[in-house]
C-alpha cells in the first residue's frame, strides 16, 4: 500500500524523475523530497448565473493556465460534485519548491473564473521516509520520498494527528502496533497508500491519500483499521474528502 518508482510511467503530469535520476539518487540513498499540496476548490453560486458564452471562455482560460504550469508541477485534478457540499473539485500539486505552487495559485486568482472560487480547504505536506518497517514484505523497496500518483479512479484524501501520548511509546511498541496496521493494509491490495507528513508545515501531523477503483475496498478497510491498537492513539483524522479523478475540463464542467 505504498508508492514504488517502479509506477514512474504512471504518473499524471510531466514533472518525474528520468529513470537515470532515479537510480542515481538511490545509489546516493538521497531522493529529492517533495511538497504536497491538495487544494479543495467551491465556486460561488454566482457563477452559475453567468451567460454560456462567458463560463465556456473562464472555464477555457482556467484550464490553459493549470496545464501550463505541469512542466513545474505533477498536477492531478479530481471531481467532488454531489459528494461534499464544501467542494466542487481538488487540485493534487506535487513538486520540489513551494515556489510554484504559490505561483500557480496566483495565477489562478487572477483569472476570470478564479474570482468566484473559493478555496475551501488546503492541505501543504511533504514526503518522507517512513520510520516503520514492512516486516510482511521485506523485499518490498520502499520509496515515501518520491509519489507517483497512479490511475486510480477515486482519491480519499484526510488529515491525521495523533495523540501525544503515541510519541510517548518506545519505538519497540509503536513498530509492534503498526505491524499490524500494515497486515491489515497489505489484505487490500486494490488500495494504494500516499503518506505525506506535515509537522510544522500545517494544523495536521499527516496528509494521507489512498487510490483505488473500488471504494467499497477502501470502506472495509478503514472499518478494519479502526480496531488495530494503533487506532487508540488517532486524535483526529477529519475532514474525509471522496474525490473522483477526472481530467479538468469536465470538473469544471461539472461545476456548471
Amino acid at each position: 500500500m505504498s508508492t514504488n518508482v517502479a509506477h514512474q510511467g504512471e504518473a499524471s503530469g510531466r514533472l518525474r524523475l528520468s529513470e537515470k535520476d532515479v537510480q542515481k539518487s538511490e545509489r546516493k540513498g538521497a531522493l529529492p523530497r517533495q511538497f504536497v499540496n491538495f487544494a479543495f476548490y467551491r465556486a460561488r453560486p454566482e457563477w452559475r448565473l453567468l451567460g454560456e458564452a462567458e463560463r465556456v471562455a473562464s472555464k477555457r482560460e482556467f484550464t490553459e493556465t493549470v496545464e501550463a504550469q505541469k512542466s513545474e508541477l505533477m498536477i492531478n485534478t479530481y471531481s467532488l460534485v454531489g459528494l461534499r457540499t464544501n467542494a466542487d473539485f481538488m487540485i493534487w500539486r506535487i513538486g520540489y519548491t513551494l515556489d510554484p505552487v504559490q505561483e500557480m495559485t496566483a495565477r489562478l486568482n487572477s483569472t476570470a473564473l478564479g474570482r468566484y472560487l473559493e478555496v475551501t480547504q488546503s492541505f501543504l505536506s511533504m514526503t518522507k521516509r517512513s520510520m516503520y518497517i514492512d516486516k510482511e514484505h521485506p523485499t518490498h523497496v520502499e520509496d515515501r520520498l518520491h509519489i507517483i500518483p497512479g490511475k486510480g479512479k477515486y482519491l480519499f484524501v484526510y488529515p491525521f494527528v495523533k495523540t501525544r501520548p503515541w510519541y510517548m511509546l518506545s519505538p519497540e511498541e509503536r513498530q509492534e502496533m503498526m505491524d499490524e496496521h500494515i497486515r491489515v493494509g497489505s489484505k487490500y491490495q486494490s488500495v494504494r497508500l500516499h503518506t505525506t507528513y506535515s509537522f510544522g508545515l500545517d494544523d495536521q501531523e499527516f496528509v494521507v491519500a489512498f487510490e483505488t477503483d473500488e471504494p467499497s475496498d477502501f470502506l472495509d478497510l478503514v472499518q478494519e483499521l479502526r480496531e488495530t491498537k494503533a487506532s487508540m492513539y488517532t486524535l483526529r483524522d477529519t475532514p474525509m474528502y471522496t474525490c473522483r479523478r477526472l481530467p479538468l475540463a469536465e470538473c469544471l464542467d461539472a461545476v456548471g
